[in-house]
């Protein structure tokens, strides 16, 4: 994960902490995290804000361990071991990376349905870093 400078990070707190995407007028595709333009279809004009459901499912996900995992998460790394992450494909269409918790590395399966909730992913400059991860559905709220 690159540096996110904290000006930097507050600008991107609604998709962050709320799953706030666009809807493109052009061509009905939702785009998320919010864009200049469509990354469907170029579009650049008009959006309407949407709130996603943070409901998807597993489209594919890695086993980060044994020094693979970013600066960042070298902590998390050295208290729990391997963690999945995963790119996820929402309900809405989008496809987003995220890390899946409160789930045993090794139960992590393609297809599994999958739910967002607000949690600390890292910190840094003594900024807590609050974003959405992803745990399995049964365990959602």
């Amino acid at each position: 994960m690159a540096h996110v400078s904290v000006p930097m990070y507050w600008r991107t707190i609604p998709q962050r902490y709320r799953m706030v995407g666009q809807r493109c007028r052009k061509c009905d595709a939702v785009n998320f995290p919010p864009k200049g333009v469509c990354k469907y279809c170029n579009a650049s004009f008009e959006f309407d804000e949407v709130k996603l459901s943070g409901k998807g499912k597993v489209h594919t996900f890695v086993l980060i361990g044994a020094g693979g995992a970013p600066p960042e998460f070298a902590e998390q790394e050295k208290a729990g071991g391997m963690y999945p992450v995963a790119i996820v494909e929402l309900e809405e269409g989008p496809k987003v990376i995220g890390q899946i918790a409160d789930v045993n590395p090794k139960d992590v399966k393609m297809d599994m349905p999958v739910s967002t909730e607000l949690r600390k992913v890292y910190s840094e400059e003594g900024v807590i870093r609050y974003g959405f991860k992803f745990i399995p559905e049964e365990l959602s709220r």
